[in-house]
């Protein structure tokens, strides 16, 4: 049995109840594109919709959940994950350094905030640093 989208679970489901796009739309307080674009696969129902959309449908939402991933999603490897990872523990302290010079420049930095920020920044050093020992 071929597993549907989730788009074109939505799609059946919503010619079943004899819904054109709009009405559905209505019923989701949504936009009609938004419906179309649902059922393009090009976005999804946000999760906080999903139950309401089950409900409209006349389904459960396992219904809906079931449905196959048509986007394929590279899996990160551990490669590209520590790459990710020494990325944001050199942005952080970088970025820590500016927040407190312009907000001390402003002069609207009290010192135990800048010695939070800057203790962040140090931490994220740090762990910089033993990511670079273990190499």
């Amino acid at each position: 049995m071929e597993q549907k989208s989730m788009g074109e679970i939505i799609s059946s489901l919503r010619k079943e109840k004899g819904y054109t796009q709009k009405e559905l739309a209505e019923k989701m307080n949504v936009t009609d594109k938004a419906v179309s674009k649902w059922e393009r696969g090009v976005a999804c129902p946000d999760v906080g919709s999903l139950a309401r959309l089950a409900e409209v449908l006349g389904v459960s939402t396992d219904v809906l959940l079931n449905a196959e991933h048509t986007e394929k999603q590279e899996k990160p490897t551990a490669q590209k994950v520590k790459k990710a990872l020494g990325i944001a523990l050199k942005a952080v302290p970088l970025a820590m350094g500016v927040c407190v010079l312009v907000t001390s420049l402003l002069g609207e930095l009290a010192a135990e905030q800048g010695l939070v920020l800057l203790g962040i920044a140090a931490v994220a050093v740090g762990l910089d640093r033993l990511g670079d020992i273990e190499k």
